[in-house]
């Protein structure tokens, strides 16, 4: 008697997939609408921004930050410049990369365990947004500068330009889900904020922790997914 073999399991997550797939091509004609642009999903470690007026307090009068690498925005990069952060009870984060290039105000962009680390109740921010956040001191090679605010944890976020709105049918400021398959620890982040901006390249921006969290560097496929809306019924 031959033996019949038996079927392969299907994940969930492979048959969200094909039913997906099936609804794009039916409510496309058949034809599956190409994204316009890869989907990056970066870790941003810890960074400073700094002002021009802090950048010469910190450095040097006349001082210019030097790029050391080019970011994946352009016009952003890596500076060579580096400064200490200090926090209460003159707890002490080393060599902190500045990135440039200059802002209006001074900022310092931290993960949780840098705030553990230094004794500061990091709040969640968007960048630029310093209301009721906590201050700090930064080192530089020729001076202090004390920081009254501007210490955050940055949300987690994606940068996209005007073809990534129309492709994925969102606006600046809605959220998305980002689901990472990676060896062992797939993950879905809720609530991702949507950063719009013309020439802008599409691109996530996550924590360290939050990156290794997920094991990043070993993920197989990242996914952008539009949150169902919500079909309750408030009274």
């Amino acid at each position: 008697m031959t033996q019949l073999a038996s079927p392969p399991a299907y994940s969930r997550s492979d048959v969200e997939r094909v039913v997906r797939d099936v609804l794009v091509r039916h409510f496309s004609g058949g034809a599956v609408r190409p994204k316009p642009n890869p989907l990056v999903v970066n870790i941003s470690a810890r960074h400073v921004h700094l002002s021009p007026e802090h950048l010469e307090a910190l450095f040097g009068k006349g001082a210019q930050l030097e790029v050391q690498k080019e970011l994946y925005q352009e016009g952003f990069f890596a500076a060579k410049q580096t400064v200490a952060v200090v926090g209460p009870r003159r707890k002490i984060l080393p060599e902190v990369r500045v990135l440039g290039p200059c802002r209006g105000a001074s900022q310092v962009e931290l993960a949780f365990t840098d705030g553990i680390s230094l004794g500061i109740d990091l709040p969640v921010r968007v960048s630029g947004d310093h209301h009721d956040t906590p201050g700090c001191v930064l080192v530089g090679p020729k001076g202090v500068v004390e920081l009254t605010s501007g210490v955050i944890r940055a949300e987690r976020h994606v940068h996209m330009g005007p073809a990534d709105l129309d492709f994925y049918g969102v606006k600046d400021g809605d959220r998305m889900h980002l689901r990472i398959e990676s060896r062992g620890c797939t993950t879905v982040f809720e609530d991702v904020l949507i950063r719009a901006g013309k020439n802008i390249k599409l691109e996530v921006h996550l924590d360290t922790d939050e990156g290794n969290a997920v094991n990043l560097e070993m993920a197989t496929r990242v996914e952008l997914v539009k949150p169902e809306p919500c079909a309750c019924k408030h009274k």
